[in-house]
């Protein structure tokens, strides 16, 4: 028998005959998937049995607000996809990922089991400072201070737990700690640790270089990693000077790359799901001279023009901005001002297509009683236009050269959006475009398709591709043992057979076994590419600025 996992286009269970069997082939196939990995049956149930216990137990965790929560998006999403109401909890872990800080103890936290798990330590926190806490150790009880009462914390909610560990910067708790490894009841110990502004500085823009080889000369290609569009705006309207946000710390990174001699740049926005638009407005600046980034028509009609005031730009070399297709928003309106002003070259997917803009509206506003709690409200205001006028909504942004991808676009994107606004176009604003020129696109397309043709790493990439979208296409699973075993070995066999064609071509040493393919780190064949496209730019400019002095000498 199959179990169909995705039952996206299967009618509804006629009674609860027919739900009980598709639970039982649920469970069978749970059971399949950990005796295929190696589990023993008894270790098997085990896992089981705690998986559907937590389940249980989240279920009947939640809260009246979980409840208004999902209530009041369902109506909202019916109006667009990114009108929504978010609870308090996630209002304030909203401002976490948009600001990148949070007052607390610097840890990372997750729930196993029926305890709070310590992961991970954030450097420079309270608790990296103090040096007690160690990753594995359990938090078994919370205290406000260190005459507090301990509350016992053991088979709470993770974000319950979360926020009495929270508080304002300067204050003390006081945490009831179970060391890694240590039976319950064994002995426990307290440790008083003082909450501390955390810098989430792992979630915040990296760079790195790429080294190409070109006929014997090593280029050096600097690449920024811009996660998302984040910007700390209360710490700014406080009036600290050392606020985190995007366009400061790719500021920063960029110095620090010509510092190190690059001869091109990658702003790698794989991923960005946006954020900030003042911070979409000012990255872009650091590209561009002064002059219009992006247009904002809210809905009353009235079209605001968001414009570039500084002159001055931090890099004026080679530059490749590398999408996909979850580049989305802020992405969107920094690749298509890069693109529009002739800055740089767009390279990758189609990006995501959500050109609308959202304001934040916060409840606790229009409250009555003393004590905060409703949350806020998202609402779609208007669109984004390119200073072209072209609207990025639903189509995004097209490369000037497109990369191959496993997102498949049919299922990722605003366009798959049954209440997504259409596409359309507003007059251009005022703009001077292709000010700088790197080479025609049609030159720079034409090298890479050279590259692409015999390359075994594009070969390796389109046959993972081809077989990521066979799995997709699938929609059950068999439940038979053996032809499951059959099925997950030939998967394996194809992938070390496609890894070992691309090593063989390229003179490396092919693997054993599929066991030596799960320790192998894979090339980033993309920014590969991305980064051989800015050597493509960079070469071209050297060979037209030699022509153009020979011609000068000449005359």
């Amino acid at each position: 028998e199959d179990y169909v996992f995705d039952r996206s286009d299967m009618p509804w269970a006629a009674d609860r005959a027919q739900l009980d069997d598709m639970w039982r082939k649920r469970v069978k196939n749970d059971a399949l998937g950990l005796t295929l990995a190696g589990k023993e049956w008894d270790e098997t149930l085990e896992i089981l049995q705690k998986r559907y216990d937590r389940v249980l137990t989240r279920v009947n965790q939640i809260k009246h607000d979980d409840v208004f929560e999902i209530f009041m998006n369902a109506y909202t999403h019916t109006l667009d996809p990114h009108s929504s109401y978010m609870s308090p909890r996630n209002s304030e872990e909203y401002r976490i990922q948009m600001s990148l800080s949070y007052d607390g103890i610097g840890a990372s936290l997750q729930l196993q089991d029926e305890h709070v798990t310590i992961m991970g330590i954030i450097p420079g926190g309270p608790a990296a400072l103090d040096g007690t806490l160690k990753p594995n150790d359990r938090i078994i009880g919370v205290g406000q201070g260190p005459e507090a009462e301990i509350v016992d914390v053991v088979g709470w909610r993770l974000d319950d737990v979360v926020e009495l560990i929270r508080g304002p910067g300067g204050s003390s708790v006081r945490l009831q700690i179970l060391p890694s490894g240590a039976a319950p009841g064994s002995e426990e110990f307290a440790l008083d640790l003082t909450r501390d502004k955390i810098k989430l500085e792992a979630q915040a823009a990296q760079k790195k270089t790429v080294t190409i080889d070109r006929d014997g000369r090593d280029w050096t290609i600097g690449v920024v990693e811009v996660p998302s569009f984040y910007m700390d705006y209360q710490a700014m309207i406080a009036g600290e000077e050392d606020y985190t946000s995007t366009t400061r710390d790719v500021r920063k990174l960029i110095a620090e790359l010509e510092e190190e001699g690059v001869d091109g740049l990658v702003m790698d926005l794989r991923g960005n799901g946006g954020g900030h638009l003042a911070e979409a407005r000012a990255l872009s600046g650091l590209f561009i001279p002064d002059g219009p980034v992006v247009q904002l028509r809210q809905s009353n009609g009235r079209i605001e023009v968001l414009t570039d005031k500084d002159p001055t730009i931090a890099y004026n070399g080679p530059l490749v901005v590398l999408v996909d297709r979850y580049s989305a928003s802020a992405s969107e309106i920094f690749a298509a001002a890069i693109q529009d002003y002739g800055r740089g070259i767009v390279v990758g997917q189609q990006t995501f297509g959500k050109g609308t803009v959202q304001n934040l509206f916060p409840l606790d506003r229009y409250k009555r009683a003393p004590n905060p709690g409703f949350g806020q409200l998202t609402l779609t205001i208007g669109k984004y236009y390119r200073v072209t006028g072209n609207s990025t909504q639903h189509r995004g942004v097209e490369p000037d050269i497109p990369l191959p991808s496993s997102i498949d676009s049919s299922l990722v994107g605003e366009s798959t959006r049954d209440t997504a606004l259409p596409w359309d176009q507003i007059a251009a604003t005022d703009f001077t475009g292709n000010q700088f020129a790197y080479g025609p696109i049609p030159a720079l397309e034409q090298r890479h398709v050279q590259r692409q043709q015999g390359n075994p790493d594009f070969d390796f990439l389109r046959g993972d591709i081809a077989a990521v979208q066979h799995a997709r296409e699938r929609v059950s699973v068999s439940l038979n043992r053996e032809k499951r075993e059959a099925e997950r070995e030939k998967f394996r066999l194809e992938q070390l057979s496609r890894e070992n064609e691309r090593r063989l071509a390229q003179g490396l040493e092919p693997l054993a076994s599929v066991e030596d393919l799960d320790k192998e780190e894979g090339p980033d064949f993309i920014l590969d590419e991305a980064a051989e496209i800015v050597v493509d730019m960079a070469d071209i400019e050297i060979a037209a600025r030699l022509q153009r002095k020979t011609e000068s000498a000449l005359n």
